[in-house]
């Protein structure tokens, strides 16, 4: 006779937090240079901390930079409520859940990235309650990934600046630089990229990112010009929904093209994909609505062959780039570092998965002093 089945676990408790992240200095891009965005001054997070009636907690969060933070939490609070009760486990039913809840106003966009704090938090727990890592229960293929500094190369750095950041990140244990191009002078461009590759050498993984700013011709001219610096990749050239602009650059460098990272749904990568207009992906978990979609997205990189190079968000990407089957990127970002008390751990060029369960990450007290909002949904 078998046994009866026991109540499945279910969701009791929520607390959503809008938290604003404060940058240090004002940080800028090609973006800023043309006048289409201001420098930006602050990271906007929405966390989701979950617990279950068996005791069982996940923390999941999304971002937005400059506008839409507020937008993402209030969002959240309107479709938290049919969370309330459900098996957690269900990960896949739940996503489609909330994006229903929100269909009015979009399937993807900011709709899908306030839900993804939800479905990051759903994994975290399901990984904690397992035991494991996120990347062991997600099925990892290594465990470390090889990850490139972004944080010292922006535009704003004055290139003695940069040359020393690029030093320090190098020292420091990380793989690669990233350093940002796009000024309206194209020969800034290259004697920044120039002073850096002979600082760091032939042998150093150098990548260089426009940001979206430049037209195709003039993508076309500084492709070929930066060819002779050997760059892992040239990330977003031109605007990131021109598919075909992308496809007919890449077909003409021997540079790899990357691009990916401004999407906002798998449907939008899966268009790349299909015209060939990435050589590296770089989908962001977060702003495709969660781990859920990223790996519907990796499933379908996968088949092309493709690798990946996740944007932002080391301490989700890490994991979903440790069980892709091709070597991949993470970006090393430290902005976010003090929200959380754990540190990402780096040796020899690879970022190493914690072995704590789930993200193996827990928010800081910083993280609530610069929280700006808060709800509680549930019962304790």
């Amino acid at each position: 006779m078998n046994a009866p089945h026991s109540a499945p676990d279910a969701i009791r408790r929520i607390r959503l937090s809008s938290v604003r992240l404060p940058l240090a200095v004002p940080v800028s891009d090609a973006k800023v240079l043309t006048g289409r965005q201001r420098p930006m001054t602050e990271v906007a997070l929405l966390f989701a901390e979950m617990a279950t009636e068996d005791g069982h907690e996940g923390l999941g969060f999304s971002y937005s930079k400059r506008a839409g933070g507020p937008g993402q939490f209030a969002h959240a609070e309107e479709v938290a409520p049919d969370l309330l009760g459900e098996d957690p486990s269900d990960i896949g039913r739940l996503w489609t859940k909330l994006v229903w809840s929100g269909a009015s106003v979009g399937r993807s966009g900011l709709a899908t990235q306030a839900i993804a704090a939800f479905d990051v938090a759903l994994w975290d727990l399901k990984a904690r309650r397992a035991g494991l890592p996120l990347a062991k229960l997600l099925g990892a293929h290594r465990d470390s990934v090889r990850c490139y500094n972004t944080s010292g190369g922006f535009l704003h750095t004055p290139l003695d600046q940069v040359l020393d950041n690029a030093s320090a990140a190098l020292e420091a244990g990380i793989g690669g630089v990233k350093i940002k191009v796009g000024h309206p002078d194209r020969r800034e461009d290259l004697r920044r990229l120039t002073a850096v590759r002979e600082h760091l050498g032939e042998d150093a993984a150098l990548m260089a990112d426009a940001n979206q700013q430049w037209d195709r011709p003039t993508a076309r001219r500084m492709g070929r010009a930066l060819e002779e610096f050997g760059l892992v990749w040239l990330e977003e050239p031109l605007d990131a929904y021109d598919a075909q602009g992308h496809a007919a650059l890449a077909a003409s460098l021997d540079t790899p093209v990357a691009t990916g990272e401004m999407l906002v749904s798998v449907a939008e990568h899966a268009e790349l994909i299909r015209t060939g207009a990435a050589d590296v992906l770089q989908p962001d978990a977060p702003r495709i609505g969660g781990i859920t979609p990223f790996l519907k997205l990796a499933a379908l990189a996968e088949h092309q062959h493709l690798p990946l190079a996740p944007h932002f968000a080391m301490e989700i990407h890490l994991h979903l780039a440790a069980a892709y089957p091709y070597e991949p990127w993470v970006e090393h970002f430290d902005w976010l570092e003090p929200l959380f008390e754990e540190r990402m751990e780096i040796r020899d060029g690879r970022m190493l998965v914690p072995r704590r369960p789930g993200l193996g990450v827990t928010l800081s007290g910083r993280a609530r002093e610069w929280t700006v909002a808060e709800r509680e949904l549930g019962h304790a």
